[in-house]
């Protein structure tokens, strides 16, 4: 079976809806702009129609069910260079959050860590370590957070469950994290 292309599997949403947010602030709602999400499966079988992307179909509807306008979801073959390119080209004038899903575990073409790792400006160490503490198979989560550019960058697992419980992990602090990549005056957090 041939090859799909990222170009066939992405789909674009029209940013001019602006869906709330549950997390920020009440007194700065009218003056933000609706927070952009992109999801990216990270998979040989979903590439090749051999799999269903039942994670990537997992994380957009939970980010537009958490308030984010989810403006892109992609596949990527497994492997550092696929990964790599495919997050350059995803960040490339986007300001928002991109979530990878699958290739953080310990398989030999698990490599989204290491892709990810070559493209970011800065790591988020403090993101990764939450979303692995969701459950106890996070101990076995390589997945990295960080920045390129404008993006905030996450890695989850391939599970659909464990996906959505990684994100979940950090999402009250997400709104927060990516308006500073662009506005360092967003208003701290009141918890």
């Amino acid at each position: 079976m041939p090859a799909v292309t990222t170009a066939a599997v992405s789909r674009t949403v029209d940013v001019g809806i602006v869906v709330g947010m549950a997390h920020h602030h009440e007194e700065h709602d009218a003056d933000v702009a609706p927070l952009c999400a992109k999801v990216m499966t990270v998979s040989d079988g979903v590439v090749h129609g051999t799999r269903e992307d039942r994670s990537g179909a997992a994380l957009e509807s939970h980010l537009i069910q958490a308030g984010w306008t989810v403006v892109e979801r992609t596949v990527s073959e497994d492997g550092e260079h696929p990964v790599a390119e495919a997050l350059k080209r995803l960040a490339d004038g986007f300001h928002g959050l991109i979530v990878t899903t699958g290739g953080t575990g310990f398989g030999p073409r698990d490599r989204t860590p290491e892709g990810t790792r070559a493209v970011i400006d800065r790591e988020a160490p403090g993101l990764a370590e939450a979303m692995r503490l969701v459950n106890p198979l996070g101990r076995l989560s390589r997945g990295v957070a960080g920045t390129l550019g404008a993006s905030l960058i996450l890695n989850t697992p391939g599970s659909s469950k464990g996906c959505v419980e990684t994100v979940d992990a950090v999402l009250d602090v997400l709104p927060h994290a990516v308006r500073l990549l662009v506005d360092n005056t967003d208003p701290h957090p009141h918890h």
